[in-house]
């Protein structure tokens, strides 16, 4: 099961990938340019050039899992990349607030795609009441003062 956990050690590609890499390709990148090891549950994290996408590819003890972000809106705010590093440790705080948008210089969100879910479920919410059981406002206000 895929997840960001403190526990792992996270690498960031120091420079942007071509976003059609699959599998395969990301591996051989990851052997061959980071030299690091494969198999060892390590997450490897890639950019696109444009910033709006990035993968993460780690072993899962059976097989490889490839996660995949595309932003609608927006773009992911990056360290500055290091050329003569092939492969940075990201610590996982970095990572957590890379992936929901919080800017590292000034700690704050960057602008997203957001959807108001919460006013649509309690809207939803309320109505379903309504219609299950009609409240009288007048006894409610009497029973609770």
């Amino acid at each position: 099961m895929f997840g960001l956990e403190e526990s792992r050690h996270y690498y960031v590609c120091q420079h942007y990938v071509r976003m059609n890499m699959g599998i395969n390709g990301l591996s051989k990148l990851v052997s061959n340019e980071l030299k690091r090891p494969l198999l060892n549950g390590d997450e490897f994290i890639f950019f696109g050039k444009h910033r709006q996408m990035v993968k993460l590819l780690c072993w899962d003890g059976d097989g490889f899992l490839l996660y995949q972000k595309r932003l609608e809106k927006g773009t992911f705010e990056l360290p500055r990349f290091r050329p003569d590093l092939k492969a940075a440790e990201m610590p996982y705080r970095t990572l957590s607030a890379i992936m929901r948008g919080v800017s590292l210089k000034s700690v704050r969100y960057r602008s997203r795609l957001r959807i108001e879910i919460l006013q649509f479920y309690n809207r939803l919410i309320i109505n379903k009441i309504n219609y299950y059981c009609p409240l009288n406002l007048d006894i409610l206000a009497h029973v609770f003062a």
